[in-house]
């Protein structure tokens, strides 16, 4: 079973790397045939493999099936729909969930909505008539980045959009079903932020409670970062499994006291688990993790119940069966790999090299030698991990999952019937929780708490958990040392570095935005850092700073700000909390928080590695009352191209350029100014830089209209080749002593799910 299991695990892998998905019914037919001559030639686990292969495929086409039609995109179109999962609410804006549809042929089962200054509280389990504009699902794609394209096919969302105050929304009903998980959860939270409990705390008891993380604030998400605690603050396997195994226990050993022997201990207190883990991943939603360790539960309690003594190994073998049988694209998230994983190193431990262990050391070498097994596939998926993760896990996970989710589950059912009695334990969570927050936020503070890391690849990541595995064998077996080589790869990662007198650019995906990152043989620049979005969120945290623990960078040797544009400077002051960052110029320093920040300034120069960098732009004596036009311009000259990176300069910028700096502008690729607007890319400054590329960073379908199609007819015209992020995704430039190479990101590292270019 074991094996059958991973086979059809490998089927559904090989099917998440396919760029497109095959078309038509022929290849269905073809498979179940070759299906049955397997199986009848007993060749059962490439059957099991092609099996695997063929369910993936067409779970993904009925996903793919759910999305909104062409024809209705970037249209008004008016829909009703119920409001689903809890409303996250910003200072202009307020984004939820949509089903139940009502809406023109073509529209998805589920939409992700946001409505900007809304005039009405947006509750869950709400039914509204809406005027909406829609697209169909695209996010920004960057090396190392967050697949947003991807995690909306595993929520089932069909479309995201936003809602139009003309006509003006309706709410048509606010009655609800007693039934609907949503609106219990929508009840919890506002009785919850009424219960007494502190600011402090309340955006973790909301994270615990009821799977809620909108109210955390930003510092507590680093302090829960920096200290590897992320997972304790959502409701997922870990906190399920251990309060389900706490009932399990808890009737195990009081069930025979109560003198109703016609059920076995063992059974009631399956069911008792089963029930409570249900409860609790209801008040997340029933989100896709908590469904997951639901499963998982499953098929451990089932054995129990019917009484059949199954190895662990087949009852995970099940678990997996039916884990990626109800979602294959689970596959490719971290929280399965590090749960089974997990569960894995627990078992092999426990099982037969502990018994003559006092429980608490056996205990404690478990935990440490679990975090020492999964860093790397934490390094993989983040490029990330806490130094300090075992120690804070330590302390952090007895007290939140023995003490703080024990209190906070009754809390809950009461917080639901009898108000007045869950405010004394909410008042209790509030006080450890405030314990727990000062001891992490001490062990945040300490020097080298995290360690960034460039992704390590799947075989050296595979090497080393076999590694530890081998090393954790009983001693004196043969071949055990063999352990110690196979952790060395993780150690010598391949770094894609430029050598000297090469030079590589990555014009990251940031949406509609500018943001940079130049690399030489030793030494790196950032040019611009994308927008900041008025939820807090920005272009530093979602793309920059997770690029560069991609690349393997810890160091920024100069960041320029090009001008005080949101959508250029926006995450900057992210940027220069997460890295050492050297030195800044800008044309607006005053608005930089760094002790090094200058002004950018024509004829500024220097050369890092056989590759040389020139300020051409702002001039002095310009005199630009824009903004724009006073962008800073930079041109990077290396052995075999240069690149003229332009800011948001306009036409008067670039008839000055043109005046002052005619030679000067020729260079092979070009940043393409103020994202392609139509008063910008002249035909004179075009002729004069006369790139072979031109790169325009512009959002997918932004509502500017950015890049123009003035803008893309005259490089058509001009014969030069152009790439949009909004619709390649990240841009790559690599100069070598022979050749200048570009990759787009969404041609090169399509799946089945992206958004064709």
């Amino acid at each position: 079973m074991v094996e059958s299991a991973l086979f059809f695990a490998a089927g559904i892998w090989t099917v998440q790397q396919f760029p497109q998905l095959p078309g038509g019914w022929h290849w269905l037919v073809s498979v179940c045939v070759l299906v049955g001559i397997l199986l009848r030639l007993k060749y059962r686990k490439a059957a099991i493999f092609l099996f695997g292969m063929l369910w993936a495929i067409v779970y993904a086409s009925n996903a793919l099936s759910n999305r909104l039609l062409v024809d209705l995109e970037s249209k008004i179109i008016p829909i009703e729909g119920r409001v689903t999962g809890l409303p996250r609410q910003s200072d202009r804006r307020v984004r939820f969930n949509l089903t139940d549809i009502q809406g023109p042929e073509g529209t998805p089962k589920k939409l992700r909505l946001s409505w900007y200054n809304p005039k009405r509280e947006i509750k869950a389990g709400q039914y509204w008539s809406f005027s909406v504009k829609l697209k169909r699902p695209h996010g920004n794609l960057n090396p190392g980045g967050f697949d947003f394209e991807r995690w909306l096919l595993s929520e089932g969302i069909g479309a995201t959009g936003y809602v139009r105050d003309r006509p003006t929304p309706v709410m048509v009903s606010d009655k609800t079903s007693f039934f609907d998980i949503s609106t219990w959860r929508q009840q919890l939270s506002d009785r919850l932020n009424n219960a007494g409990a502190s600011s402090d705390t309340i955006g973790i008891i909301k994270a615990l409670a009821i799977g809620e993380r909108q109210q955390l604030s930003s510092a507590q998400w680093n302090i829960f970062r920096n200290t590897g605690t992320v997972h304790l603050i959502a409701i997922s396997g870990l906190h399920i499994g251990l309060i389900s195994g706490l009932m399990y226990l808890t009737i195990l050993k009081f069930w025979a006291r109560t003198g109703v022997l016609r059920w076995s201990p063992h059974y009631v207190g399956a069911l008792a688990a089963l029930f409570i883990a249900a409860f609790y991943a209801g008040l997340a939603g029933f989100s896709v993790p908590t469904q997951r360790a639901l499963i998982m539960l499953a098929a451990v309690m089932l054995s129990v119940i019917w009484q059949r003594n199954v190895s662990l190994s087949k009852t995970l073998a099940l678990a997996l069966f039916a884990v990626l049988a109800m979602d294959p694209l689970a596959i490719l998230s971290p929280g399965f790999w590090l749960s089974f994983l997990a569960v894995i190193f627990i078992a092999f431990i426990a099982g037969g090299r502990l018994q003559k262990t006092n429980r608490w050391l056996a205990a404690l070498k478990i935990h440490w030698a679990m975090a020492f097994a999964l860093a790397p596939v934490l390094l993989f998926f983040f490029q990330q991990t806490s130094l300090i993760a075992p120690l804070a896990n330590l302390i952090a996970v007895p007290v939140v999952s023995f003490l703080v989710v024990p209190i906070l589950l009754p809390s809950m059912f009461l917080l639901g019937t009898i108000p007045g009695l869950a405010e004394p334990l909410l008042l209790l969570v509030d006080t450890i929780l405030k314990g727990l927050l000062w001891f992490l936020a001490e062990l945040a503070d300490w020097p080298f708490a995290t360690v960034s890391y460039p992704q390590p690849t799947l075989i050296a990541v595979a090497f080393f958990v076999l590694g530890v595995f081998m090393l954790l064998m009983p001693r004196g077996l043969t071949g055990r040392w063999l352990g110690y080589l196979m952790l060395c790869p993780l150690f010598f990662p391949s770094l894609d570095r430029p050598e000297d007198g090469e030079v590589k650019l990555t014009l990251l995906d940031v949406g509609q935005g500018l943001a940079t990152v130049v690399q030489t043989a030793k030494h790196v620049l950032v040019f611009d850092t994308g927008i900041r979005f008025d939820s807090g969120s920005d272009s530093g945290t979602s793309v920059l700073l997770p690029f560069l623990r991609y690349q393997g960078i810890d160091r920024v040797d100069k960041l320029i700000i090009s001008h005080g544009d949101n959508d250029h400077i926006g995450g900057a002051a992210t940027l220069l909390r997460g890295i050492r960052t050297d030195a800044v110029l800008s044309s607006v320093p005053e608005q930089i928080d760094h002790i090094s920040a200058d002004f950018c300034r024509t004829g500024q120069s220097w050369s890092w590695d056989g590759v040389s960098f020139v300020m051409l732009a702002p001039g002095e004596t310009a005199g630009f009352r824009s903004n724009n036009d006073n962008s800073c311009v930079l041109k990077v000259i290396a052995e075999q191209g240069s690149i003229l990176l332009t800011g948001d300069i306009e036409k008067n910028a670039e008839a000055w350029l043109i005046e002052n700096y005619a030679s000067d502008l020729l260079a092979d690729i070009l940043i393409v100014p103020h994202h392609g607007s139509k008063t910008s890319s002249t035909l004179s400054f075009l002729q004069a830089v006369s790139p072979s590329y031109a790169l325009i960073p512009s959002g997918y379908k932004n509502r500017f209209g950015f890049p123009h199609q003035e803008v893309i007819k005259r490089l058509d015209n001009l014969n030069i080749n152009w790439f949009d992020t909004g619709r390649h995704g990240a841009l790559t430039v690599t100069t070598t002593k022979h050749t200048l190479k570009l990759e787009a990101q969404r041609l090169a590292r399509r799946r089945y799910w992206h958004a064709a270019p």
